[in-house]
């Protein structure tokens, strides 16, 4: 409930005056039996010691002092400066080799190895000022290498991945349900989505299908960008690229791998 208006508090200490009673005292506590409605309607009662703070405020300071006055101290900390805790996390987060770290763990540390003192910040300050200050936030500098891809002309390069689909009646009982798994093949330089299907295994035959539908639609790529996924990488793909494709030369894949790219030259030969 939201703190009383300065209408309401005049209000509740002009009943005073007007409340039976011998003193102010017993005025006071005949005031803070009544019901009294604020400015939204709400019904509100205050407690006999609210209502003599009040008074003597409004005896000492007049209007004034009957306004809602903010801490002085508000925003300031009164022990440890966010630059001490930041300096302390600094020198324990080379101990730990995750990048997501474990709050607790590091405030253990940090108290065990003298950064900080327990008397002068708590665990719970030590989890708000990481809060507040976003003192653990990832950095926004990312060094990690990649390779990034951008053909001039359509059928260049295709990227290719699995995904996890919606869960679908399979058919064979009433009731059976099963997650799909959409394969799907993208052409770098347009963007076009070359061929996407669903299926419900992710193995070599379920990737052949796709991948003959898609040469049938869009034609056959110079190169196919994919990840080190075990059905990529199998080398049971290699005869089926023959079957499907017809080619007598190298078919290049990209297998990309830790966010870097490296090629994988398959010699293919027509069936004889």
């Amino acid at each position: 409930m939201k703190q009383p208006s300065v209408y309401l508090k005049m209000r509740v200490l002009g009943a005073i005056d007007t409340v039976q009673g011998k003193t102010r005292h017993e005025r006071v506590h005949n005031v803070a039996a009544m019901t009294f409605l604020d400015e939204d309607g709400h019904a509100r009662q205050f407690t006999w010691r609210t209502i003599q703070t009040w008074f003597y405020r409004y005896k000492n300071h007049g209007i004034t002092g009957m306004t809602p006055q903010p801490r002085k101290d508000k925003g300031q900390t009164r022990k440890v400066a966010p630059e001490e805790l930041l300096e302390a996390l600094n020198a324990a987060k080379p101990h730990f080799h995750n990048k997501r770290h474990n709050k607790r763990a590091l405030y253990r540390f940090c108290v065990e190895n003298g950064l900080l003192d327990p008397g002068r910040l708590a665990q719970t300050t030590f989890y708000r000022f990481i809060r507040e200050y976003e003192l653990l936030a990832p950095e926004e500098n990312d060094h990690k290498k990649r390779l990034a891809f951008s053909m001039k002309f359509a059928n260049q390069l295709w990227q290719a991945d699995t995904l996890v689909g919606p869960y679908c009646d399979t058919g064979l009982s009433s009731g059976s349900r099963q997650q799909t798994r959409l394969i799907a093949f993208l052409d770098d330089a347009s963007r076009v989505l070359c061929h996407g299907e669903f299926f419900f295994e992710e193995n070599t035959d379920t990737l052949v299908r796709a991948l003959r539908a898609a040469f049938y639609k869009r034609g056959v790529p110079e190169q196919l960008l994919v990840d080190n996924g075990s059905i990529y990488c199998s080398q049971e793909i290699v005869p089926y690229l023959a079957l499907i494709t017809f080619l007598g030369e190298d078919c290049r894949f990209l297998v990309e791998s830790e966010g870097l790219a490296y090629t994988v030259n398959w010699a293919t030969s027509p069936p004889s």
